[in-house]
């Protein structure tokens, strides 16, 4: 019996349009494999050792677990509209064009700019990080000195490499890493919990008295990009067998895990460091805090493999960023946005080998723009290296958090003008409520960004990095307008995906059997 949706194979040969590939392989990812690849970009090892410390130590917030329990329930209020709209629109862009479909073309290009470069950004930061780290293993473990940029760019060449082979195996990679990461996590925790400090297993951290403070606002700013990685799942639609049905699913189940997961090892770091010392502790030790309470309950070997894990954690994440940057360059490419050539796949592989390459370029030259600027040594709290991961990753934060906002009144805009409003109610009021939490969390990122950066008030950086998403949201929305007057037939394109192409084959096969 019919379902009245194209098979893969019908989907497969529609893509193939004019001799080229102008679509992504569909049925090459199940519900696990795009779960596990949207996981990965969360980071868990990079959080709980990097994100954690820093909330807890920096902004004083020793209730983080409680923290993460609520912004989980914003991120699932916002996922009720979100994923309704993915059974609607399948297309790489995801964010982009759901604003186009909700909000207008010209507004689907001012998100398209935002999110290219948010992503981006969130990605390469992850570089300097990464080599800060592999750098300081080569330099503990075999007495080696290796600038943090030379692993960092090899880093980028094995991923641009992975970038360019079939999603299916990135989704192995991803997984096995990520699966080995957060199971070593969880050893920790139940060890933690096991052995726990002076206080015992205390349950204060999920004390909402333990959340006021100054730093709570700033706190909301870093603990939702712990998040980050949930919203990709639509970009990878083209590429699921059912689109329909596992887009939903895995942002609801990624969302679900990453609150449930997050919460409970946030908590198991104040247990294992004590409720009333968690916060001196933290601010002390930095990042060296997990590690220092696993090495003290699991012992020397069991943190070693955490330390690896902690830089092969980080790859993962780099290879899931740059997945969803090179599918946005190719969304962007086939509708007009930018070079035709962005619009194609790989033959061989179907993966959007040119959307692959740009970010691999940018990668590269961001790094050794870093690079020729580092002159100090790579512990230096000063030093590029840590500059680019601060900077990078928060500006990549905040752009996700705008376009979080825009998307949750796109999805409302949307059913409202195709008269579902009273069949979506339910949906389109979480939509609401997500969307004016977003904002406000958008509002506190901007006002302590120089919290976020550590510059300092007054800084110039307070104002200039975020202004690089404000710049780009600009930007995209004149270059909107300017193809909406010049190029209307564009214009028009913005946010259909595939479907722009599916009906003008439709019309060209029209106009020959006419003639």
């Amino acid at each position: 019996m019919s379902t009245g949706r194209p098979s893969t194979s019908e989907l497969n040969e529609i893509n193939t349009y004019k001799g080229q590939e102008r679509a992504l392989r569909a049925g090459r990812l199940g519900t696990v494999g795009l779960l596990l690849s949207v996981l990965a970009a969360s980071a868990p090892m990079l959080v709980v050792a990097g994100v954690m410390p820093t909330v807890f130590g920096v902004m004083g917030i020793v209730g983080q677990p409680l923290l993460y329990v609520i912004l989980g329930v914003v991120l699932v209020l916002f996922s009720f509209g979100y994923a309704e709209m993915s059974r609607h629109v399948h297309n790489a862009g995801a964010f982009y064009a759901y604003i186009a479909r909700g909000l207008g073309p010209t507004a689907g290009a001012g998100a398209s700019l935002v999110a290219l470069v948010a992503y981006s950004a969130m990605q390469v930061g992850i570089y300097g990080i990464l080599g800060f780290e592999v750098s300081g293993l080569f330099a503990t473990y075999l007495d080696l000195t290796v600038a943090w940029w030379i692993p960092a760019l090899v880093a980028a060449a094995i991923v641009g490499l992975l970038g360019w082979l079939k999603i299916d195996l990135n989704a192995k990679v991803l997984g096995v890493l990520l699966i080995i990461e957060c199971a070593l996590v969880v050893i920790f925790d139940i060890a933690s919990l096991a052995d726990p400090g002076k206080e015992g297993l205390s349950m204060a951290a999920f004390n909402p008295d333990t959340l006021t403070g100054a730093g709570l606002g700033t706190a909301l700013c870093f603990c939702i990009a712990a998040f980050v990685g949930f919203e990709q799942a639509p970009v990878y639609a083209e590429e699921t067998s059912r689109p329909h049905v596992v887009v939903s699913r895995v942002m609801f189940l990624a969302v679900g895990y990453a609150a449930l997961f997050l919460a409970f090892s946030a908590w198991a770091v104040t247990v294992a460091a004590g409720p009333g010392s968690i916060v001196k502790a933290a601010g002390e030790q930095g990042p060296a805090l997990l590690f220092g309470l696993t090495e003290s309950r699991l012992g020397a070997t069991f943190t070693d493999v955490l330390h690896v894990l902690f830089v092969t954690g980080m790859f993962a994440a780099l290879l899931s960023f740059h997945n969803v940057v090179a599918r946005y360059a190719f969304a962007m490419g086939r509708e007009g946005l930018l070079p035709a050539a962005f619009g194609r796949t790989n033959k061989s592989s179907g993966a959007p080998a040119s959307g692959s390459v740009l970010q691999s370029a940018v990668s590269a030259a961001v790094i050794l723009a870093f690079a020729l600027t580092d002159d100090k040594p790579a512990g230096d709290p000063t030093a590029p290296v840590l500059h680019l991961f601060t900077w990078m990753g928060n500006i990549g934060a905040l752009g996700v958090i705008v376009l979080m906002a825009a998307a949750s009144l796109a999805v409302i805009v949307f059913f409202v003008r195709r008269g579902a409003a009273r069949h979506q109610a339910a949906r389109l009021v979480a939509s609401g409520l997500a969307g004016i939490a977003l904002v406000t969390i958008a509002v506190y990122t901007v006002k302590d960004f120089d919290i976020l950066v550590g510059s300092g008030p007054g800084s110039a950086l307070s104002w200039v990095l975020p202004g690089i998403i404000a710049l780009a949201l600009i930007g995209g929305l004149v270059y909107g307008l300017v193809l909406r007057s010049v190029k209307p037939e564009v214009h028009a394109r913005i946010g259909l995906g595939n479907e722009a192409f599916q009906l003008e084959k439709a019309a060209e096969s029209e106009t020959t059997a006419a003639v």
